[in-house]
Parts: structure tokens; sequence; C-alpha cells
């Protein structure tokens, strides 16, 4: 419930456009490499022509690819789909140039870390077999006779890619480890468990863009704790803490999976509820408001109690700008604040809204 998969995504289209653009440098030093092979003095290649016609055909595909992936979100299997046209063309140069002994054999290794970085270990392994089989077929095509002594010379000399791609894959799976903890982190509450304030702008904007598309009702509700600052005053921060977490654990039980909850600040919480309209958040800011007021907390052995300040807004029944609901929202919430706290207020019933956002 309240996950943050829409701020990890985010964090994601980040993180996999920097992987497409190192991959594309990848493949460019791939091709520069075969180049520079084809044209240094005394390289065996087998067939000039087609050397040069599948370097050309690796060129498009990279320029095209690399065209492709600017003009759309990013995708893992965009960049799986990369490493095995490297593979193919790496294996075309292979057999071009000597085979099983060719000097280029080791350009399977910028194959071996780019998987292992951007695809993890699984992927890696599997890419691994792949090539593997592409060195035997190799093999095989070269030898009129080929023993079962002579594919265990091959996976000899064979093994030490495999080596590498073992433990470059252990290396990226602690990396990609520490990057989704690192993420996770930064999307969430550290005390609550929910999304932070940093998230709410990723899960607003996208819940706002599904509202208009499909003419469905949104709601952003905001809340805010009675008297945090008496319960800090008399029984110190500790307790501070724990009635934000109460709160926070009313709100989980009170809203839909579906409903994004964010920690706005200190003890500020926003709510953003799709396909709800007017009615419905009214019954539920009330069931809330209730159900804060209703339920003590333990600090220490002392049962304590708090209550929450509610102000919503809803699009299209209070605005036809859907990106005015916060700033709705928060003059409902100072209203309701105002006349007393401990109470719900919505938009419908604002006479002078502010224009700021808390």
């Amino acid at each position: 419930m309240f996950s943050t998969k829409t701020a990890a995504a985010g964090d994601d289209q980040v993180e996999l456009r920097g992987l497409v653009a190192s991959l594309a440098e990848i493949e460019w030093l791939l091709l520069l490499l075969v180049i520079l092979y084809y044209l240094a003095p005394g390289s065996v290649i087998l067939q000039p022509d087609a050397m040069v016609v599948s370097m050309i055909a690796f060129a498009v595909f990279v320029i095209g690819s690399n065209y492709f992936y600017a003009r759309n979100d990013k995708h893992r299997w965009k960049l799986a789909i990369s490493t095995w046209v490297m593979i193919a063309f790496i294996t075309w140069v292979i057999w071009n140039s000597g085979g099983v002994q060719s000097p280029l054999l080791n350009l399977y290794l910028l194959v071996i870390i780019t998987s292992a970085i951007t695809l993890g270990r699984l992927a890696t392994l599997l890419e691994i077999a792949l090539m593997g089989t592409a060195y035997i077929y190799v093999a095989m095509q070269q030898s009129d006779d080929f023993s079962l002594m002579e594919f265990s010379r091959l996976m000899v000399l064979f093994a030490p890619f495999m080596l590498v791609a073992w433990v470059t894959a252990l290396l990226a799976n602690d990396i990609q480890a520490g990057s989704t903890l690192f993420k996770s982190l930064a999307n969430t509450d550290e005390m609550t468990g929910l999304l932070n304030k940093r998230s709410l702008k990723l899960e607003l904007d996208r819940a706002m863009q599904l509202a208009r598309l499909h003419r469905h009702t949104l709601t952003v509700m905001m809340f805010d704790a009675d008297n945090l600052k008496q319960t800090n005053d008399t029984h110190g921060h500790a307790a501070g803490d724990k009635l934000i977490i109460h709160i926070a654990s009313m709100l989980r039980r009170s809203l839909r999976s579906s409903d994004i909850v964010c920690r706005y600040g200190g003890d500020e919480f926003v709510a953003v509820l799709p396909q709800m309209g007017l009615a419905k958040a009214v019954e539920i800011s009330e069931r809330i408001r209730k159900s804060v007021a209703q339920n003590s907390f333990d600090s220490d052995g002392v049962l304590l109690a708090t209550s929450v300040s509610v102000g919503f807004a809803t699009w299209p029944d209070h605005t036809n700008d859907i990106t005015q609901l916060m700033v709705l929202a928060d003059a409902s919430l100072y209203d309701s604040k105002h006349k007393g706290r401990n109470q719900v207020t919505h938009a419908g019933e604002l006479q002078s809204p502010r224009t700021n956002v808390v």
C-alpha cells in the first residue's frame, strides 16, 4: 500500500538514460576497434567486403537504436536487444578474422561487462551461454574433425570469459542492491514509511495526467496534526514522533491501496485520491478525522490523544484547473485550522482561498 512505484519508475528512467548513453559509447568503441583491426597491416580477414558491410550495418543499428531510445521511455529489454546485436556482430567478426584464434575474441568482454552492469546476473549468465554457443559453432565450422578433446580445450580457453562474467555479475548485483536501497530511502519518509515530499510531485503529476485523459474525478486532501507542539512540549519529542506515526497509521487504514499518501513535512500529510468525487471525499475525510480523534496512542505507557484538521479540493467539482488542487486543498486546511481545528473543510466552502501553498 502507498508504494513508491511511480517515483521509483521516474528514478529508473533517469538511470536507464545514463545506461543507454553508456551503452552507445561502448557500441561505438566496439565498432572503432573492429575498424582499427580492419585497417591494420597484415590483418587476417576472410571476406573484406562482407566485413565492411557488417560494420556499416552495425553503425546504422547504433544510430537507429539510440535515436529510438531518445524519443521513447527506456526499457531494459531494449538494452538486451543491443547486447544481442553486439554478440552477433562480434561472432561474425571473429569468424571472419581467424575463428577461435582471432585476436578480436576479447571483444566479448565488452558485452559481458555491459550486460552485467545493465541487465543483471541472470541475463549475463544467459548471454555468456549464448557467447559460448557461438564460440563453439565457429570452432565447429572451421574444423573437419571436431572431437571431445577439442571441445574441452576450447572450454578451457573460454573459461576466463565465464569467470569474468560471474565476478562482474556479482559485483553489479551488489551495486544494484545498493542503488535500490538508495532510491527507496530517497522516495520514502524514514519515520512513517510513507512517500516523502520529493515523491509527491511525480505521483501528483501522474494522477493529474490520468484524470485528464480518462475524465476521472481527482481529490487532493491535506491533513495537519492539531497538537504536535503541545505533545512535544509536554511529553517530549519521542511522543511527538509517535503522534506522527499514529496519524500515518490511521491514514493507511482508512484509504485505498490505489490512493497516494505522503508525509508533506513536519506534521502535515497529503493524500492524492484518484477517481474520488466530492461526496465520497466528504465521507472519507470525516471518517479519517473521527478515526484519529477516537484512537489514542501509547507513549511510554501513557495513552495520548490527538486530532487532525483536514482540507481538500476535488476536480472538477471545485475547479476547472486541475493544477490548482494543491492550492485549494491547502487553503481549505488553513480554514479548518482557523475555525477551531479537528474539522473538515473543502474548497467549495471557502470564501477567499489563499493563493500560496505551505
